[in-house]
């Protein structure tokens, strides 16, 4: 009887290291942003985190660093690269510091509009991106919609592209972005987006171009929202490539579902954010929203982008030709 009662511990233990090594890798993943805890962002990946955690079992649990606490968007990427940080919320125009080929979000008009944006995003050619960059030490998990971005001025409106003549707008540090402002005609002035407020108010520059939301922090010191919606550049929440691989397959499909899940409720959770920030802009600050706006005019003063992209960088090119593509789709 001893001996049978051995056996039966002795398989028993067996069984148990057994099921210990197939089991999955538990995760305490740091995600940073650069936004603060009552935007849209935050509140959503707040939900993926709970979301991600339960699914997985617990294996998989995310803790969120608002507010730029872990850095800039570049700080965070080169983190999550050297092992220091393992997800990050980025727009893609700053990936296209890393990747050139997420520049290809960044020119102005490759999108015609929200749903042709949309079908894009959902579809194999974000996937393509997202795995494009392995290599550089990350991949890309899912998106978030950051709307149009279009021109928001101090004293006047902008209609058509003459009306960009002689003014100084703020641009991000991207040469897509210059290039964009050199072709409409006005001087662009690259800033941080914490400058923008002193800058407008002491005139330093005489606008900026960003999404809706930012009449949040400027509505009360540039007074015309104008719908150019000259590009629509995508958030993305990326993963540390070693991280990804040391998953199980049942956690990689588990973090996709979930993230997915979070891009689809966040649609309408942007929408609602834009809304917000529209409605408080204009009864609190007078912001007058300028909507007859010739964007054909825009569409062809940018052209000259599209051309030389095909003779510089024809791999980036190819993707803008996928993204044009789809929208006759």
């Amino acid at each position: 009887m001893t001996k049978k009662i051995a056996a039966i511990l002795f398989a028993a233990l067996l069984l148990v290291l057994s099921c210990s090594a197939l089991a999955d890798e538990t995760f305490n993943l740091k995600l940073g942003h650069n936004l603060a805890e009552d935007h849209a962002v935050h509140i959503s990946l707040t939900a993926l985190a709970a979301d991600v955690a339960e699914k997985s079992g617990g294996t998989i649990n995310i803790q969120i660093f608002p507010n730029g606490t872990l850095g800039s968007e570049a700080d965070m990427i080169s983190q999550v690269q050297f092992g220091m940080l393992d997800m990050a919320k980025v727009s893609a125009s700053t990936l296209g510091n890393y990747n050139k080929l997420y520049n290809a979000y960044s020119v102005p008009y490759v999108f015609d509009n929200q749903e042709h944006y949309y079908s894009v995003m959902d579809g194999e050619i974000a996937n393509e991106l997202y795995m494009a960059t392995e290599a550089d030490g990350f991949i890309g998990l899912t998106w978030l919609d950051s709307g149009s971005r279009s021109f928001y001025t101090k004293d006047k409106a902008i209609r058509v592209p003459a009306d960009l003549k002689g003014l100084k707008i703020r641009t991000m540090d991207s040469q897509m972005a210059i290039d964009m402002m050199n072709n409409l005609g006005g001087s662009a002035t690259v800033m941080g987006y914490s400058d923008i407020y002193t800058g407008l108010q002491q005139g330093v520059i005489d606008g900026a171009e960003n999404n809706v939301t930012a009449l949040r922090d400027h509505g009360d010191v540039a007074k015309f929202y104008s719908f150019d919606e000259h590009t629509r550049i995508p958030d993305i929440v990326v993963l540390s490539a070693d991280v990804w691989n040391r998953m199980s397959d049942a956690q990689k499909e588990t973090l996709k579902a979930c993230a997915a899940a979070a891009t689809d409720e966040y649609k309408t959770a942007w929408k609602a954010f834009e809304d917000e920030v529209l409605a408080a802009a204009v009864a609190n600050n007078g912001v007058e929203l300028v909507r007859d706006v010739d964007i054909a005019a825009f569409q062809e003063a940018v052209a000259p982008i599209y051309d030389n992209l095909k003779a510089t960088e024809p791999d980036v090119y190819a993707i803008v030709e996928k993204i044009r593509a789809a929208a006759a789709q």
